[in-house]
């Protein structure tokens, strides 16, 4: 896989942990670059697309796109090399991978439309819960920390039984499709919220 800089999301965790993958001429996605150290003869895979520069026999990058973990790929955004001119790519290529982190945002929205969809007055207090947490903020930062603790009290007694219920009664790829996660990260969450160990 190689190191690479990812995008998360708070709600949605590792399950849609995105990247900007790389293309190269002939549509294949190319293998981590590699990178010995001098001094241990130890090294490191990268496949961060800035490094598919065609540079010191590296691979050159011929397009960008985003990637999900949960599989998804959004469209190629095409790297224009002769534009590029003389730039170095994490320069002249950073809007393209901007674009794509664009991309997996909107995924990320639709990912989000397709799980359960809370009422409205849960939905509105939470929004409005939000917004007074930093309001709060802005006049007293450890106040605002003290409000937000005691709503994650209130969630916790709220929910840990509503975990347990779910964790026994449905089956885990319901749950997992119903929050937007994978299997082990929904079975996670109602372990954590259920505080069963």
């Amino acid at each position: 896989m190689g190191d690479r800089e990812t995008w998360t999301s708070v709600e949605f965790g590792g399950s849609h942990r995105g990247w900007a993958g790389v293309l190269v001429a002939d549509g294949s996605v190319p293998r981590p670059v590699y990178f010995s150290m001098m001094s241990g003869g130890d090294g490191h895979s990268v496949s961060q697309w800035s490094v598919y520069d065609g540079r010191h026999g590296r691979p050159r990058a011929a397009a960008l796109r985003a990637v999900c973990a949960c599989g998804w790929s959004g469209p190629e955004r095409r790297l224009d090399w002769e534009e590029f001119g003389e730039e170095e790519l994490d320069v002249a290529g950073y809007p393209v991978a901007e674009v794509c982190e664009q991309d997996w945002d909107d995924h990320l929205e639709d990912v989000d439309r397709s799980t359960l969809p809370l009422p409205e007055t849960v939905a509105c207090l939470l929004r409005q819960l939000e917004e007074e947490i930093d309001t709060l903020r802005a006049s007293s930062p450890l106040a605002a920390v003290r409000a937000a603790r005691k709503a994650e009290v209130v969630v916790q007694r709220a929910v840990e039984r509503a975990a347990r219920d779910v964790g026994y009664d449905m089956d885990l790829d319901d749950v997992a499709a119903a929050l937007g996660l994978d299997d082990a990260e929904a079975k996670q969450l109602l372990i954590r919220l259920g505080r069963r160990r």
